[in-house]
């Protein structure tokens, strides 16, 4: 009986975890750190865009950071002045902890001077990406 207890929480913790990250995941929002965080061609060994850039932290083996760099490339040509890079967070350590991306694929939205404006773990929805640079390209 204790077993079944047991297994039985397990399982309703289980999916509630999951139902809440399949919420959360590749939904873009502004960063949780209190200072703003400013990125230049210097850190990110590319040129910003003009008008603003989408920055992409993936890994070798990522499925999902294939169908993000898919999304990234499509906005960003459908936008004058926008650029997307992407940086293999094993290759950038120190960008990775000082951006504190804690899993792949995570996509930053950037303005035109660098600041981080919203970010996303997971692979951000197209629509998503275009409102939030909609957003970045206003301010």
């Amino acid at each position: 009986m204790t077993g079944a207890l047991i297994a039985a929480a397990v399982l309703v913790t289980c999916t509630a975890f999951g139902l809440v990250r399949r919420r959360r995941d590749g939904v873009l929002r502004a960063p949780r750190s209190g200072g703003a965080m400013r990125l230049d061609a210097d850190d990110l060994g590319a040129a910003l865009g003009e008008r603003a850039t989408l920055l992409q932290f993936s890994s070798a083996f990522c499925a999902p950071c294939r169908a993000t760099r898919r999304v990234l490339d499509d906005v960003a040509g459908m936008v004058d002045g926008v650029a997307h890079i992407e940086i293999d967070a094993e290759s950038r350590l120190d960008l990775v902890r000082r951006l504190e991306i804690v899993r792949t694929p995570t996509s930053l939205v950037l303005d035109a001077a660098g600041q981080v404006v919203q970010r996303a773990s997971g692979q951000p929805r197209k629509a998503e990406v275009i409102a939030a640079l909609g957003a970045a390209i206003r301010s």
